[in-house]
């Protein structure tokens, strides 16, 4: 096996030596009308762009095509362009669509069609060509269970490669499908594009692998109950590196010696693997045997083990020593002693990854120095110092997005549009703003989601090119989300910039707002949450509002605010003769609005009192609110909004304990005892975020379940109830008052961090206050007129004492922003990012680090 692996490599070498003399000769065919029938009847694999006019952009593509002909003729498979201006093909050279694409051919069957977006450089051809070719032997997973039932069939019989690529058509990926194809019988080759696959295979951070290998040892496997034990490669995915790691899943576990380590020779020495030199004797052989069998196994991959028999006349190795290493075969031998197998994995660990780093870091060299120096160096110098989102979005530049499913509107098409859909989703965004298009992303998928309703379309228009359009409509943030319901109005979303909410925002906003209802069963069919209505499920939270007549002017600002909550809250009404009959039955005085939470809970009953629409607004979100939320990133917000002191209990998971201290809390809210706070809840199991609030209010993790009072309105102090203390009502009720009368030390204080620009040159304002002083710095908001013109509110003159005021108000804000930025207010903006885009804003915000740089949307406003 070793010789026929040297002759392969051999080979390979010999090919890129033919290359390198035959560069000038160009392997791509040009085939004729004739030509081509030859070669479908020939049965073989052949490659082919069918092609009239020649642009810049297919220019590009053809000397791409040139190239991969070269690296394919290794392979058996045959690369050509045929001219369609001189050569007439039925069904390739007819339509225009298809003169976009390139087809696969196996004789006279065509295995796949490609665009040329798709196969855009010789890696993204070779490897989406080799990619069908073994699309029957090379396995596609999405989930563990489809992997677990591959290594069920393989135990016993062969191995297992298991591989990850983010991206398709990618150099790993080539090389990847160019290892498959020489060992394609020997191995069984599996591949994924992510998920919980990697979880599954042990990954540390799924969402940062680009690219991994596991070779699973299944062969050796006899039993259908004992799981396949596997390697993981920690290298580039090269092709050489490949073969050289497969090469060494073969060789024996352990080689054994009976020279000194400098004399020794293995198998594998080709390979400049690091060799570990374990000593034995006769006395001790058995144990040493076991205990180097141990750290093969630990450092399969990475380090060859050799077991040395001191007791051989050649070895001459002091008794001082029991181990020995060689980093390469070209490095001297160290002799060491070792106290424990620790010791021995901790070394190598950190030597092989010193040179995995060293790998890496030249590898990234010989890229960088292909690329514009001068483009680079702009964009690290701005992104990652002003916007780390813009640094994601612009390294994941080459990441194309279908935008097939968003029709992009013009000014010409806006106002027609409008006309033609029921619901018409319009996302205002601007190209050059990174959040823009990182939710873009979010935008897509929805997009794809609804496909299949007719009443609802998905568009976008490009503000920073239609620029009448986005006046017009008095878009001043971007991105905005606003949907267009014919005849009814515009509603602007305000949720989370996600695919989900976004998602559950649109059905929602489709159902009638408000529903009317007709009978008392109406109304307890809505109430309990069984509306026939489609997607009715998608929120438990219903409100009703009850009139006793419809010429109460309650009714018409009841129907005003249902539009503005569209989207967000599921509203019904009920009015006349029968909402007088149903409401004398529970009774209820009318006009009153009734809130139900579910099938399971009591219905709440609460008077119906407001003079205008936006207070009707004020009141239904506020009464729909949970009195005992569990706090989680998505609905922060509105609880933070009431301005209350918080009472927070975090639980781990709702066990015994957790359990019991919910039942406390609640026995408290509905006795009126915490009318002064926000009782809440955290699940730091569901919300993890949580930990890091947790600990940057005590400063260390406390024994769970922990109750935290935190005044966030008043110098933001924390209190912390008393961990020996049991968590039961009557003490949770003296803990208050103590704090009330302030007997209790406060555990901590909420960090009261600003936000601001992360260098002096990036302070934009103190820039223009340089320029105009007092330009930037005593601008104010414009007020509309009665007539509905905008005039500037007059800068007003501030005394000592009031500039006090407005700092301790400031600072009150600053204390009450803190939780919000930690666990909410960035993720506002980026929840739906890629996984390369959000870990870095993950790993900093919710460890409540401060923000050093505003939000884009933030700072396009103030510029």
């Amino acid at each position: 096996m070793m010789r026929l692996i040297s002759i392969l490599l051999l080979t390979l070498c010999y090919w890129q030596a033919k290359r390198g003399a035959a560069a000038n000769v160009s392997k791509m065919l040009e085939l004729t009308r004739e030509t081509f029938t030859e070669r479908m009847l020939s049965g073989k694999f052949f490659f082919v762009y069918f092609g009239k006019q020649v642009n810049p952009t297919l220019e590009l593509f053809l000397e791409q095509l040139e190239l991969s002909a070269e690296a394919l003729e290794d392979y058996g498979i045959s690369v050509a362009k045929i001219n369609c201006t001189k050569e007439d093909i039925p069904k390739y050279c007819g339509a225009e669509k298809l003169l976009k694409k390139a087809c696969l051919f196996r004789g006279s069957e065509v295995l796949r069609s490609f665009d040329t977006d798709t196969v855009f450089d010789v890696n993204a051809i070779v490897s989406h060509i080799l990619f069908t070719v073994l699309f029957n032997e090379v396995r596609y997973v999405h989930t563990p269970a489809e992997l677990l039932s591959i290594e069920r069939a393989a135990k016993g019989k062969t191995d297992v490669v298991f591989s990850h690529i983010q991206v398709l058509g990618l150099p790993e990926h080539r090389a990847l499908m160019e290892t498959a194809f020489v060992y394609g019988a020997k191995f069984q080759f599996v591949l994924t594009t992510g998920g919980p696959v990697l979880k599954h295979m042990g990954a540390d951070d799924p969402a940062s692998l680009q690219a991994g290998l596991w070779f699973l040892h299944c062969k050796e496997v006899m039993r259908a109950a004992e799981p396949c034990s596997h390697t993981a490669m920690r290298r580039p995915l090269t092709t050489l590196n490949i073969y050289a790691f497969l090469q060494l899943m073969e060789a024996p576990l352990l080689t054994e010696a009976w020279v000194d380590p400098a004399e020794v020779e293995v198998d594998y020495s080709h390979l400049q693997v690091p060799l570990l030199f374990l000593f034995t004797q006769a006395q001790t052989e058995s144990l040493d045997r076991a205990t180097a069998e141990a750290l093969a196994r630990s450092l399969r991959g990475e380090v060859g083990v050799v077991l040395v028999h001191r007791d051989s006349p050649d070895v001459q190795t002091p008794v001082t020593y029991n181990a020995a290493y060689r980093l390469s075969d070209m490095a001297a031998v160290k002799h060491v002693t070792f106290n424990n197998m620790e010791e021995v994995v901790t070394l190598f660990k950190e030597e092989v990854v010193t040179l995995f780093k060293e790998a890496v870091a030249s590898v990234r060299e010989e890229v960088a120095e292909e690329e514009d120096e001068d483009d680079e160096d702009q964009w690290t110098t701005l992104d990652v110092l002003d916007d780390e989102v813009a640094e994601s979005v612009y390294r994941d530049r080459d990441q194309m997005l279908d935008l097939d499913p968003v029709l992009e509107l013009t000014a010409d098409t806006f106002t027609s549009a409008l006309a033609q859909h029921d619901h018409l989703v319009v996302l205002f965004f601007i190209k050059w703003d990174a959040v823009s298009m990182a939710f873009l992303h979010s935008f897509v998928e929805v997009a794809e989601s609804l496909e299949g309703l007719p009443d609802v379309a998905l568009v976008s228009v490009d503000c920073g090119e239609w620029t009448d359009v986005c006046g017009a409509q008095q878009i001043n943030s971007f991105p905005s989300v606003v949907e267009y319901h014919r005849g009814d109005g515009a509603q602007l979303y305000r949720g989370m910039m996600g695919s989900e909410s976004l998602h559950r925002f649109i059905l929602l906003s489709r159902l009638g707002s408000p529903l009317r209802l007709a009978s008392s069963e109406e109304v307890r069919t809505f109430l309990e949450g069984g509306l026939d209505e489609p997607h009715g499920a998608l929120t438990p939270v219903r409100a009703l509002g009850a009139f006793s007549s419809r010429r109460d002017p309650g009714v018409s600002l009841f129907e005003e605010a249902s539009k503005g909550l569209r989207g967000e809250v599921l509203l019904g009404m009920f009015v006349d003769t029968p909402a007088q009959n149903w409401a004398r039955k529970l009774p209820v005085d009318l006009p009153a609005l009734l809130v139900s939470r579910g099938s399971e809970g009591p219905t709440e009953v609460h008077s119906l009192q407001a003079s205008s629409p936006r207070e009707l607004i004020t009141l239904i979100r506020s009464t729909t609110l949970d009195p005992f939320p569990e706090l989680t990133v998505e609905n922060l917000p509105q609880y933070l909004e009431l301005q209350m002191p918080l009472l927070l209990l975090f639980v781990r998971e709702e066990g015994l304990e957790s359990s019991a201290a919910l039942l406390e809390m609640r026995a408290l809210l509905h006795a009126g005892h915490l009318q002064r706070y926000l009782p809440c809840w955290i699940n730091l199991h569901r919300t993890p975020a949580g930990s890091s609030v947790l600990e940057s209010y005590l400063g260390a993790s406390p024994q769970l379940p922990a109750l935290v009072l935190s005044q966030l309105r008043s110098g933001g102090e924390v209190f912390h109830f008393p961990p020996q203390r049991p968590l039961q009502s009557g003490s949770i009720l003296q803990w208050l008052q103590g704090v009330e009368r302030q007997d209790e030390e406060p555990a901590g204080v909420v960090p009261d961090e600003r936000w601001g620009p992360s260098v002096p040159f990036f302070d934009f304002l103190s820039v223009m206050d340089e320029e105009l002083p007092g330009y930037a710095a005593q601008r104010s908001p414009k007020a509309k007129t009665a007539d509905g013109r905008e005039e500037a509110r007059p800068v007003r003159r501030t005394s000592a004492r009031e500039e006090e005021e407005e700092e301790e108000e400031e600072k009150d804000h600053g204390s009450l922003t803190s939780l919000w930025f930690c666990l909410y207010g960035v993720l506002m903006g980026f929840p739906s990012l890629p996984h390369s885009q959000s870990t870095t804003l993950w790993k900093r915000h919710v460890s409540c680090e401060p923000v050093q740089a505003e939000p884009a949307s933030l700072r396009l406003e103030r510029r």
